[in-house]
């Protein structure tokens, strides 16, 4: 039974065969093209044939193009593989003998294989990503000019529609005025690409029963929710929650030597875009009235509001294993926000606003012909129902004491509640009445 191992570059690939008592058969260098990799494939490889490589940016159009010629293709960990990052001599052909043995032994720490469909969403959603992170740093450009020349800027954000106008008619040096016009320019550009990719990505959102489920979390959009699902796969290939929340790198280090252990910052393994957007979405929990609402602030108050930050990162993917593995929602959203997304989602795919009002038959609110405005509230239920979503189970005794004892409790009764609450205009009036 032979062995290749693969050293993957960007123009070149390294590889060496051996046989299964390790001994050396060929070792051959070629380019990194498509026709090169199929000519050494059909040269040197069979279906007896077991193939290794590192993980890289190629590797996943490698390991398609080899797979027809051998029996496996075996990507591996390459922060793990210690034999090759640690070694005192490194060269191509050492690096590839050593994923070969690796490979023969039983020893080669493998990476999970994504499927086509969850390769095409990493690349998405990672396409966003770098889309969002150029926008970024044009608009530190934008703030850094208006810096160099002592010009204060407006009040609040600065690329609101009128504050861009200000901008396009700043009265500035000439040299300013013209790099405030290339920069402005590029920015309405990346906004315009950000807006296509987003656009596909709802598209994708829209047909996934995954990503509804996942945003009845709170904080989670529908990118959040398909950068996680891109960046977890199969979900079924976790055997438990722990092990998502490390395999996204949202567990803290531990360093242990006979009576001593110590736990540091996280270990920062995975996709670290997944991990940012989750990041991101726990900044916005802190407000919640729910449990994770509870678990924020308590963390915030022991520790501070970074730590606080990362710990709810890590709960929403605990409890997105969980709502993924049960195909459950989340029990503690609150109705009106979580239907405000759905609707900006299905808006924004199809275009469709649902209709508002009494439906017929049904009676007149209590408030009718009083002057006062209400709205709608519905249930957590109603909203579920309303999008197709499995009903919520009912929680069990231990979850219950959880939520009494975080105060939680009559905030989970509400929610099951449909209301009738007064629209914002109705709350400034009375504020305004009161003042």
């Amino acid at each position: 039974m032979p062995f290749a191992g693969l050293d993957l570059h960007r123009k070149e690939i390294q590889a060496v065969v051996i046989d299964d008592h390790g001994n050396t058969q060929l070792e051959k260098r070629f380019p990194a093209t498509r026709a090169a990799i199929l000519d050494f494939s059909r040269r040197h490889l069979s279906p007896l044939h077991h193939a290794a490589c590192e993980a890289t940016t190629s590797t996943w159009a490698v390991v398609e193009l080899l797979r027809p010629y051998c029996a496996s293709v075996t990507p591996s960990n390459p922060m793990k593989t210690r034999a090759i990052a640690s070694a005192k001599i490194k060269t191509d052909k050492v690096d590839a003998l050593v994923l070969a043995q690796l490979l023969r032994l039983g020893y080669l720490p493998e990476v999970w294989v994504p499927d086509p469909q969850t390769q095409a969403l990493r690349r998405d959603t990672t396409e966003r990503a770098y889309l969002v992170a150029d926008r970024t740093r044009i608009k530190n450009r934008i703030h850094s000019i208006l810096h160099q020349r002592l010009i204060p800027a407006p009040s609040g954000d600065l690329f609101t529609p009128a504050n861009l106008q200000w901008l396009a008619s700043l009265d500035i040096d000439e040299g300013g005025r013209q790099a405030l016009r290339r920069q402005l320019q590029l920015l309405a550009f990346t906004e315009e690409l950000i807006g296509e990719v987003t656009d596909h990505l709802a598209g994708q959102a829209y047909a996934d029963p995954r990503v509804k489920l996942l945003m009845t979390l709170p904080g989670v959009d529908f990118t959040v929710a398909l950068t996680l699902l891109a960046a977890l796969g199969d979900i079924e290939r976790f055997p438990s929650a722990d092990k998502a929340a490390a395999y996204l790198g949202l567990v803290p280090s531990t360093y242990q030597s006979g009576e001593h252990c110590y736990h540091g910052h996280i270990t920062k393994q995975g996709r670290s875009h997944a991990r940012w957007m989750l990041v991101q979405a726990a900044q916005h929990i802190d407000k919640h009235p729910g449990p994770l609402g509870v678990f924020f602030r308590r963390i915030a108050r022991k520790k501070n509001r970074n730590v606080a930050v990362v710990a709810t990162a890590r709960k929403l993917v605990i409890i997105a294993w969980h709502m993924l593995r049960n195909n459950e929602p989340y029990r503690y959203a609150q109705p009106a926000t979580v239907q405000a997304k759905f609707d900006r989602l299905r808006i924004r795919t199809t275009g469709r606003k649902k209709k508002t009002g009494s439906r017929k038959g049904m009676g007149r609110p209590a408030a009718y012909g009083t002057g006062r405005s209400t709205r709608a509230v519905p249930s957590v239920d109603q909203v579920y129902a309303g999008e197709g979503l499995p009903a919520i189970a009912t929680p069990k005794s231990g979850e219950q004491r959880m939520l009494e004892a975080a105060g939680a409790a009559e905030f989970a009764a509400e929610i099951r509640k449909p209301k009738r609450v007064p629209r914002r205009s109705e709350k400034k009036k009375a504020e305004i009445s009161v003042a």
